[in-house]
């Protein structure tokens, strides 16, 4: 048997799309059109090939995301299938091995995915560091507990028109938060702004403020007959929504609550520590959900963790336990951070903290502290070294990553 790791030619694409379509179970469509070969390019994959058939497929689309106030590159990974005869055979191994040394060399120190089972990504040393809160609200419930229904305009926007504005409101607003991702036009123009057949047309509301500059947005969809309700039988889903204050935020759900035949607002994409559990007057009929979100992974971590943004000045020692799939990472480094910017540097010194790849990934995300993991046997440091990390990778935000890829 002959493995080949490779890209697939313009001409194999089709072969992946079918792979990515049987797989996924036409979750993404099926054929040489589905969504696996319409959105990858050639020279994003990397892929085994048995004796010259396709047995196992993975892409690595270039993202750059925010890593707290600092736009750092992110290897988007995706169209990860193995042909059912070939699998168990560390096909997925060997492709994520290789493919980890070429986003290192293309300066991609983290790298992510949504994945179809934990069990399978978790080997490979990713970490779950992202949830989706899902809303399910009746629009006579969205009121606020201490009255204050924000002082914005908001009105509704052409869809064309408000391109420009949703796309500077959205850079603001990700600005200095974590995990979230830079959105190129296409990336506007195909998920959020598309209207499809099942959801009808999209809407966009935009709030302004006292100086007429748009402070936040909401992408939204509205259908009737998708609730079970005599007088209010409409179902409004948020698609995206942002906002550069308080103020717009409690008026773009003022707006939303205006929607007298609504019977529930659904919003599958907030994140963990949107305010709405603070402000609401019963937040409990939010029916709020936490899911899983995207899982991260440190592939040069030296390198991931000097172009991380941090809001206080601090030195760190950190040992990283041998990890074969990155050994670039194994040993200790010093970490040297602060406002103006991070350095990390091999070093010989007795370790702060001691943990391995996968757990640095929910400290590096500010998901998980040093504290927290400690607590579950996952690093280890005296309580001093303890708060110092806590204090170092503490976040703006929590991190969140609403765009699926």
């Amino acid at each position: 048997m002959t493995v080949e790791i490779r890209p697939v030619t313009p001409e194999e694409l089709g072969e992946m799309g079918i792979l990515g379509g049987y797989a996924y179970g036409g979750a993404f469509g099926d054929g040489p059109n589905s969504a696996v070969a319409k959105f990858n390019k050639p020279e994003w994959t990397s892929c085994a090939f048995v004796d010259g058939k396709l047995a196992s497929s993975f892409a690595n689309a270039p993202f750059t995301m925010r890593a707290n106030g600092r736009a750092v590159k992110l290897a988007g990974v995706g169209a990860i299938a193995t042909q059912p005869e070939y699998r168990r055979q560390g096909l997925a191994r060997r492709i994520h091995t290789q493919a980890f040394g070429e986003m290192r060399e293309a300066g991609q120190n983290v790298a992510a995915l949504w994945a179809s089972q934990a069990a399978i990504y978790q080997r490979y040393g990713y970490a779950m560091t992202t949830v989706m809160r899902e809303y399910a609200v009746d629009t006579q419930d969205i009121r606020f507990h201490d009255g204050d229904d924000g002082s914005g305009r908001v009105a509704r926007v052409d869809v064309d028109t408000a391109r420009d504005v949703v796309k500077t409101v959205y850079a603001a607003f990700i600005a200095n938060r974590m995990c979230y991702l830079h959105r190129i036009a296409e990336d506007w123009v195909h998920y959020w702004l598309k209207e499809r057949d099942d959801t009808g047309p999209v809407w966009v509301a935009v709030c302004y403020g006292a100086d007429a500059t748009a402070r936040g947005y909401v992408i939204y969809t509205l259908r009737s007959g998708r609730v079970d309700h005599r007088a209010r039988d409409q179902e409004l889903v948020i698609r995206d929504l942002a906002w550069l204050d308080a103020d717009a935020y409690r008026s773009l759900w003022r707006f939303l609550a205006c929607h007298d035949l609504v019977g529930r607002v659904c919003w599958a994409s907030a994140p963990a520590d949107d305010p709405a559990d603070e402000f609401f007057e019963e937040p409990r009929l939010l029916n709020a959900a936490d899911h899983e979100g995207a899982w991260f992974r440190l592939v040069d971590a030296a390198n991931a963790l000097a172009e991380r943004g941090y809001d206080v000045e601090g030195e760190l020692t950190i040992s990283l336990a041998a990890d074969p799939l990155t050994p670039w990472n194994d040993g200790r480094w010093h970490l040297q951070a602060g406002p103006d910017g991070a350095q990390c540097r091999p070093s010989k010194a007795v370790p702060d903290i001691e943990l391995t790849t996968k757990a640095l990934a929910s400290l590096y995300t500010g998901f998980r502290s040093a504290t927290e993991l400690n607590s579950w046997g996952l690093l280890d440091g005296d309580r001093r070294a303890l708060a110092k990390a806590d204090a170092l990778f503490r976040t703006r935000h929590a991190p969140h990553t609403p765009d699926e890829f």
